[in-house]
């Protein structure tokens, strides 16, 4: 009774694998809501719909529940940076670049701000003496691999000569924090506003040189 029996097509494994995330994304949106030391595995198995004892079947521990349900949301938050960026893959080498570093920086602005980034920044960081390694392994998810791929946006840029020669990396760096600064001082400010002012700023840096 209960036993995983093999189909023998993968079925097995697939449906082992969606109950391992639904137990992962079940526990972070506890930790979220209740932090680490008020969670109970309980609850945890209860939010993704399993028992208990199934929870100890995936994960072996609290501990590793919390690891694995941060970095699980880490790796979600750098995916949907990256596909925001993707609009930069299509800007001809004869366009103007602004339009696409707009939609560029309105994709990243709902990435970086919206409810399941704040709660892995903030996770991550709460329990850094107990996870003393989950801080920057979360920020490799996140904010180093968006800087990675944009830098890598913004070369494809220089050499189609849409912006001037520059350190891609050092370009990127500028352009997020034109578009995250603002936010920490105006936290409702609203979010076109902000990627219309750092794209224009950042072009009058890094934008073509002409005549």
């Amino acid at each position: 009774m209960g036993s995983e029996v093999s189909t023998g097509n993968g079925r097995t494994a697939r449906g082992r694998d969606e109950r391992r995330q639904a137990i992962v994304d079940g526990a972070f949106a506890v930790f979220a809501r209740r932090g680490y030391a008020q969670t109970c595995v309980q609850e945890v198995a209860q939010e993704a719909g399993v028992a208990k004892p199934t929870v100890y079947n995936h994960l072996s521990d609290k501990e590793s529940l919390y690891r694995e349900a941060v970095e699980s949301a880490a790796d979600r938050v750098g995916a949907r940076g990256l596909a925001a960026m993707d609009g930069l893959r299509e800007v001809a080498a004869d366009a103007d670049p602004r339009e696409g570093l707009r939609a560029v920086g309105r994709g990243l602005l709902r990435v970086c701000h919206d409810e399941d980034a704040r709660a892995v920044h903030r996770l991550a960081g709460a329990e850094a003496a107990r996870f003393p390694d989950l801080p920057a392994s979360a920020r490799e998810r996140t904010a180093l691999r968006l800087r990675s791929a944009l830098a890598d946006r913004l070369a494809r840029l220089v050499l189609a000569g849409r912006l001037r020669a520059c350190d891609p990396e050092t370009a990127a760096e500028h352009f997020l924090a034109l578009l995250t600064g603002p936010l920490e001082y105006r936290p409702d400010a609203d979010p076109d506003a902000v990627a219309e002012a750092a794209v224009e700023v950042f072009l009058r840096a890094y934008g073509e040189v002409r005549g």
